[in-house]
């Protein structure tokens, strides 16, 4: 009887297990990661290229993995790390994990059942032998590539303290390399990373798509809420739940930034302390975080849903230049370039490039071409893109013009993603409402509901 119920009960809980809905492990096919690291070891054939991912986050707080670590392999685990074999053309993956913590995570059982299956990566090993595994394959290598750079600022060290001066994780891990194998050149492969990050496959532009058409929802829903007399951390409760509803885990990069009277001038206030009057005008800059994948677009608007004539005379000459440099966007230019025939363009139609509301427009004749976007909202190291390089098809950047007018607490920024395609470009935040009738009706009929 005692045997019965026992063969009964594990039944009963393989079934449960079995039957339990499975998360993908990762979020890509294992074909796109499979490419992507064909593509770095076809610049590292003479050694191994070496990626830690992040460690552990703090408790009950969603665990973030390294961008370059999640770009090539996808597997969102700490503690893990990375190699791609240039040599012997293949990609180890180290890692340690328990069923709990997939649990925990929300995350696949697939990566502790059968990890070669669920990941696509060629061998995997338990991070407890990283070292073991390295140093035989290190005797064939003349040089071993690591990320000497963290893609956003530490947040551990302190590097310029005269109270801290630790080395990056990253650095720390690139001496230890040249201790323990001092006859192997150690190399920094960071720009390596990123320049590969920089030109986004078909599979990475559609979640780019979807989460900018996310944003564009959400910034709809702000303007369609924004009512004299709010605060302005109503309008960013609004943002973000408009975009969590659709299937977002985060937002953004960084706290939505709205800005408004005497804080336009910060381009990044995100205090949301101010209770928004009549004749207030707005600059929301948010963007939606969709499976890792984030947005950046801008929207200027008045608070009482109609333009004083002023508003409408800096607007129109932002929204002149932005739209004037989705026309001209495409490979082979650079931003000095599109800055420049921006610049004829709009001349040609008869714009005065004389007034204020053009002569004090930043990006103009950067031809509105600032950062990359991608899994990181400022991506890729987070450097704006060198305005003498010229596009490439598969660039994803922030289109944004802006201007501050302190003396007159106004400020106005358009700001749009697009894709160089091998034709021109794409807007992917297409179907904001940008012209000034459009905002104004969308409010106004909002406002009779």
């Amino acid at each position: 009887m005692i045997k019965t119920r026992s063969l009964l009960l594990f039944i009963l809980v393989w079934t449960a297990v079995a039957a339990a809905p499975t998360v993908a492990p990762l979020d890509f096919d294992k074909a796109e990661y499979a490419a992507r690291r064909q593509k770095l070891m076809a610049q590292i054939p003479d050694g191994l290229a070496i990626v830690q991912g992040s460690l552990a986050g703090p408790l009950n707080n969603e665990f973030i993995q390294n961008n370059d670590f999640l770009y090539l392999c996808g597997v969102k685990l700490p503690r893990a790390v990375l190699l791609v074999d240039g040599i012997h053309k293949e990609s180890i993956l180290f890692y340690t994990t328990s069923e709990r913590y997939l649990r925990n995570e929300g995350l696949s059982l697939d990566l502790l059942r059968d990890p070669k299956a669920a990941t696509g990566v060629d061998r995997y090993y338990p991070a407890e032998e990283f070292t073991k595994v390295l140093t035989g394959l290190a005797a064939q290598a003349k040089v071993i590539y690591t990320p000497f750079t963290p893609e956003g600022p530490p947040q551990e060290v302190a590097t310029n303290s005269d109270w801290d001066g630790r080395p990056t994780r990253e650095r720390q891990f690139a001496k230890m390399l040249e201790q323990r194998f001092p006859t192997i050149e150690v190399r920094d492969c960071t720009a390596m990373f990123w320049d590969l990050r920089r030109l986004k496959t078909p599979a990475e532009i559609d979640v780019l798509r979807e989460a900018s058409q996310i944003s564009v929802q959400a910034m709809i829903e702000v303007m369609k809420g924004a009512r004299v007399g709010q605060f302005e951390y109503e309008l960013s409760a609004l943002f973000e739940y408009a975009c969590k509803r659709r299937g977002c885990r985060r937002v953004f990069d960084y706290n939505v930034i709205i800005s408004s009277a005497e804080n336009h001038p910060y381009l990044h206030y995100y205090r949301h302390d101010r209770k928004l009057v009549d004749g207030d005008f707005l600059v929301v800059d948010s963007g939606a975080d969709y499976r890792d994948y984030d947005s950046d677009l801008t929207i200027s608007f008045p608070i009482n849903g109609t333009f004083s004539p002023r508003q409408r005379e800096i607007y129109e000459a932002c929204k002149a230049v932005s739209q004037a440099c989705l026309l001209v966007y495409k490979p082979g230019l650079t931003a000095y370039d599109v800055g420049a025939l921006v610049r004829k363009k709009l001349q040609e139609e008869g714009y005065d490039l004389t007034r204020d509301a053009f002569t004090s427009l930043q990006y103009f004749k950067e031809g509105g071409v600032t950062h990359y976007v991608g899994l990181a909202t400022h991506d890729a190291g987070g450097s704006d893109k060198p305005k003498d390089r010229p596009l490439r098809a598969g660039e994803v950047f922030a289109s944004d013009v802006f201007a501050v007018f302190p003396k007159e607490n106004l400020g106005v920024r358009v700001e749009n993603v697009v894709l160089i395609t091998e034709t021109g470009c794409e807007n992917l935040s297409a179907g904001l409402p940008r012209e000034i009738s459009e905002i104004e009706a969308l409010m106004k009929g909002a406002r009779k509901k």
